[in-house]
């Protein structure tokens, strides 16, 4: 990690940011659903990534919990949210670690049921800069639907904020995103993994979280990394609301015509899984919280920040203590 003293005014000032906004989420505990995909991850470490037809020899295979919205389930009540997950896992093994993972960090899993197929899985491969490549066998994920989202209907009313990725069926992500607005609701999307999506999802989502290469499949065309290019691409396209993640260089926040450049924090990154995921969870609290989206962007970035620098997605996930000790450092 990079002597915090010698660090850049902006980064300084993103922590103060930070600590204010992690005050605000202790303090309001806000409610959030995320109703979306479960897998266990199937992780192999190895110096270089393989090209194709190529052949490399990796470190043993690990097995930990994982799932975009499960990774941002745990984040999210990490950071300090109540938090509710939706979804589906076999009942096997890997739906057992699962859930065992998400009731350990507080979440909520009385809307996760069993399905008569295997829990999804996620093959990942990890290179010694931290950089993955991943393939994802929906499994249980695949069964999620309209229904999922009747039985756990009285449960999303109750939720402020609703978080959704793309691993999951347009199906059950319209009808949890139709509920949760109908019921005013904030719902949070994250056009992830980038798919042909409904364009009534994008349109009827509060927020929006997306990287560079999101935003260009959103807009049509690539806005570059200037934070003004960056809001006039999503004014442009009616979204007033959304966080634009940049990796090495931050995030753009917009909200209410304000815009706001969150640099990322200087760390050595070890492995990046799931280090999107812990940014939307953690960001998924501060809404919760009221807290401004750049505020939350700050947060959002520090959480990530901790977490590349341990083996894993949800596994490399900081609690709160951890998080205070290191904004305290800045």
């Amino acid at each position: 990690m990079s002597d915090p003293s010698s660090s850049a005014p902006e980064v300084r000032a993103a922590a103060r940011a930070a600590r204010s906004a992690l005050e605000r989420v202790t303090n309001r505990r806000g409610r959030v659903g995320v109703l979306g995909s479960l897998n266990a991850d199937l992780t192999v470490t190895t110096r270089t990534l393989p090209g194709p037809g190529e052949t490399v020899v990796g470190d043993p295979l690990v097995v930990r919990p994982g799932g975009k919205s499960a990774n941002q389930a745990v984040a999210c009540a990490l950071a300090g949210a109540d938090t509710l997950m939706v979804g589906a896992v076999g009942d096997d093994a890997h739906g057992e670690m699962l859930r065992e993972s998400l009731t350990r960090a507080g979440v909520d899993i009385s809307g996760v049921r069993s399905a008569q197929v295997a829990t999804g899985t996620a093959v990942i491969t990890v290179d010694h800069r931290g950089e993955n490549t991943i393939v994802v066998s929906a499994g249980a994920n695949g069964t999620l639907g309209a229904d999922d989202v009747h039985d756990a209907a009285d449960a999303l009313r109750a939720v402020s904020v609703l978080g959704l990725c793309l691993e999951v069926s347009d199906p059950a992500l319209l009808a949890a995103q139709r509920l949760v607005n109908s019921a005013g609701g904030t719902t949070v999307l994250n056009v992830s993994p980038l798919r042909e999506v409904s364009a009534e999802l994008v349109a009827d989502a509060q927020v929006l979280i997306v990287n560079e290469h999101e935003l260009a499949a959103v807009v049509g065309s690539d806005p570059g990394r200037e934070p003004a290019d960056i809001a006039a691409a999503l004014d442009g396209h009616g979204i007033g609301r959304a966080v634009v993640t940049l990796g090495a260089q931050g995030s753009v926040a917009v909200e209410a015509g304000l815009v706001v450049s969150v640099p990322a924090f200087p760390v050595q990154a070890i492995d990046t899984t799931g280090a999107g995921d812990a940014f939307m969870g953690t960001l998924m609290a501060a809404i919760a919280a009221e807290v401004p989206l750049g505020e939350g962007a700050a947060l959002a970035s520090a959480f990530a920040a901790v977490a590349v620098t341990r083996r894993g997605a949800q596994a490399s996930y900081p609690g709160q203590p951890e998080l205070q000790e290191f904004l305290a450092r800045w």
